[in-house]
């Protein structure tokens, strides 16, 4: 009894220690790490997660809803089309054909107003408020020095970052774009409590501008730039200049740093449904354009959706591909969440799950190519 009572005492201190350590070496963001996520059996950021965090709410305005075309959820999925959802565990697959939907089925509990973490598909807003921010003279164009905004970024090489750069990931921004290690900045920038000297303290890797590497960081620091120049909240500024709009039916929340509510995580975490998902991407691809109001200038919704450096699969906030000959853009996410349009045929495909297959030589989940067989099918 004594010797169980002295492991006992002895594993208390253990982690006591373990727990000083952290905030010593200002790693105490790990224990929000292992509350949030690891205690709750995931080893990632998960579709609930925001659950978890704190919010600040997106509010929408007038409700447009999506029509629905004649033939709407008449056609039957394949087996193969099943079988994706199933081992990849798809909640959402929505396709949407001349501005109406043709398809839409939900999974695992969810439905047409489910709220679910965007991941990555936010940088796609963060970059269209770049493009509005700019249409109405608060910020001079793509190739304004983010210094303008950020004084830390305004000597030295920072000092030739622009706020395209951030938006097209060529920043040279010193950041490790890695989810699962603990200590990489991009999992210290999903659990800390203040982003904002995250966020000013990263230093330059690389001289920007001279090609495309994924940084998240790109996305958080525009998110700074657009609050500095506009004067608002990013979550305010993306209800009145595009989910209000846009007509989205339902509010979206988006994750904060802090309950304070200093900054939210501009490079993911909106949490929505694929329906108001979608009007992001019926935006675009109607460059810029909602029922006859021109929303986005449609010669920066033209650069965003093509390649800013020859031969790389992104543009200005949206990531690009082929299939089958035919041009694609999408909003993206780190669990297999897409808003892929493919404007030759006027043609959307939404999907949002748990996970998403290995990814083929193109860079992408190999699945994605069964999604569009599938949709054009559904027509």
């Amino acid at each position: 009894m004594k010797l169980l009572k002295r492991l006992f005492l002895g594993l208390i201190s253990l982690i006591v220690v373990l727990i000083i350590a952290l905030y010593v070496f200002d790693y105490d963001y790990l224990l929000k790490a292992v509350r949030t996520i690891y205690f709750t059996g995931h080893t990632t950021a998960y579709l609930e997660d925001y659950k978890k965090f704190d919010n600040t709410t997106i509010a929408h305005g007038t409700p447009q809803a999506w029509p629905e075309a004649a033939n709407y959820n008449t056609r039957e999925p394949s087996e193969k089309l099943k079988q994706i959802h199933k081992q990849y565990s798809s909640v959402a697959f929505l396709v949407i054909k001349n501005d109406s939907i043709v398809f839409e089925e939900y999974y695992d509990g969810f439905g047409q107003t489910s709220k679910s973490n965007s991941f990555s598909m936010a940088k796609s807003y963060v970059s269209a408020l770049l493009g509005k921010a700019i249409m109405q003279g608060h910020i001079k164009s793509l190739e304004q020095p983010v210094g303008d905004f950020i004084p830390e970024y305004a000597t030295g090489t920072a000092a030739l970052m622009t706020v395209g750069d951030l938006a097209s990931m060529a920043s040279g921004l010193n950041w490790d774009e890695s989810y699962y290690s603990p200590f990489s900045v991009t999992t210290r920038a999903y659990f800390d409590d203040h982003l904002d000297p995250v966020m000013r303290n990263l230093g330059m890797k690389s001289e920007p501008g001279q090609g495309f590497t994924y940084l998240s960081g790109n996305t958080q620091l525009l998110a700074m730039v657009l609050e500095k120049a506009t004067g608002k909240k990013l979550a305010d500024y993306l209800s009145e200049s595009l989910w209000k709009p846009l007509g989205a039916q339902e509010d979206a929340l988006w994750q904060l740093d802090s309950e304070d509510g200093e900054l939210v995580k501009a490079y993911c975490c909106i949490a929505s449904n694929a329906r108001d998902f979608a009007r992001l991407g019926k935006l675009y691809k109607d460059y810029g354009k909602w029922n006859g109001r021109q929303i986005l200038d449609s010669a920066f919704v033209a650069k965003s959706i093509q390649p800013r450096f020859e031969g790389e699969p992104y543009g200005y906030g949206f990531w690009l591909m082929d299939y089958k000959g035919k041009d694609v853009f999408m909003m993206r996410g780190h669990l297999g969440q897409y808003v892929m349009v493919l404007p030759e045929d006027d043609l959307i495909v939404v999907r949002l799950g748990h996970s998403h297959g290995p990814l083929a030589e193109n860079g992408y989940p190999a699945e994605l190519e069964t999604y569009f067989d599938e949709a054009y099918k559904m027509n």
